[in-house]
């Protein structure tokens, strides 16, 4: 990366961060020492809601370094409102957004600036499996991408993170997007413009705790895959015909137990036939329910997040 010291452009680095006061100190020392031959950058942590001593700390490292700054949210917004919001305040040519965890390896910055540097408006990562997760883990991820394409206008790969270059025309694309529930690596895909993965290994956890369990993945599953399609109103049309199809071949079977008296009267086939048609009808209602209830939290207006406090020289770019 020598060649960057003639480079004349700026580079923001956007952080989400929610409790990972264990981590702040090791992720500023390996992103300088990935950025050392790099002058003209800057680091905005987005504080998504912490409860320890995250904030104080980003308070300290800004007060002996002006390149780090910080967002603090007033309460827990999600990891996809915290990018947002750090878009917003980013002033670089380009924005490199990554988890602070460790489990994205800052070593892999320059490698994302180069394939900018050679025309690229987006430079993405692909996470490579993971034999350190759990079996359950690793299925439903590979489950969510899979159903993810089948049912979605946009095709991701399998292993696709929020660990991103984006060229400020990118980003300024982003922003104007006037729709609530972004889904990052959705978005990304559907926006177009030129771009090429880069595949990584992630880092084991060394300190605190995933912020992602089972039931809040599911979740932002739900979310990405309801953000770019409407392939499951459709799904939920075809089982009720599907259904509908299978009563109607019931009914000769019917008028023929009628007229031999070979029915066999019991209560058993009609409960079992109301749980299961009841349960397709939940699952369809549930399906409607999401898109209704996206539009709306959508007519409200309110705020993706709320800033309670940031730092000095931070100002939100419309």
């Amino acid at each position: 990366m020598n060649h960057l010291q003639k480079e004349p452009f700026f580079i923001s680095i956007v952080i989400p961060i929610m409790n990972e006061s264990g981590n702040i100190e090791v992720l500023l020392d390996r992103i300088s020492a990935s950025l050392q031959d790099l002058e003209r950058y800057e680091i905005i942590f987005v504080d998504d809601g912490s409860t320890d001593e995250t904030l104080s700390l980003l308070k300290q490292y800004h007060s002996h370094n002006k390149r780090i700054q910080y967002l603090s949210f007033s309460r827990n917004f999600g990891h996809q409102n915290a990018l947002k919001a750090g878009l917003h305040f980013a002033n670089g040519d380009c924005v490199i957004s990554l988890d602070g965890d460790l489990q994205h390896p800052p070593e892999l910055i320059p490698e994302l600036i180069d394939k900018w540097l050679s025309g690229y408006d987006v430079v993405y990562t692909i996470r490579k499996e993971d034999i350190h997760l759990s079996f359950l883990k690793r299925k439903t991820s590979h489950f969510f991408y899979k159903l993810m394409n089948i049912v979605s206008d946009v095709q991701l790969e399998e292993g696709s993170a929020d660990y991103r270059l984006m060229d400020k025309y990118v980003v300024e694309v982003i922003k104007k997007l006037d729709e609530d529930s972004l889904f990052f690596r959705g978005i990304t895909k559907w926006i177009g413009f030129k771009q090429c993965s880069i595949e990584y290994t992630p880092a084991q956890r060394t300190w605190g705790e995933s912020k992602y369990p089972f039931k809040k993945m599911v979740r932002f599953a739900v979310q990405g895959i309801t953000s770019f399609s409407i392939q499951p109103l459709f799904l939920a049309i075809y089982l009720g015909f599907f259904f509908s199809f299978l009563s109607v071949l019931y009914i000769p079977y019917i008028i023929y137990t009628m007229y031999t008296n070979s029915h066999v009267p019991g209560w058993v086939s009609i409960l079992m036939t109301v749980v299961f048609f009841g349960g397709v009808q939940l699952i369809v209602l549930g399906i409607m329910g999401v898109y209704i209830g996206k539009i709306f939290i959508s007519q409200k207006k309110r705020p993706d997040y709320i800033i309670r406090e940031k730092s000095d020289f931070l100002t939100e770019k419309k």
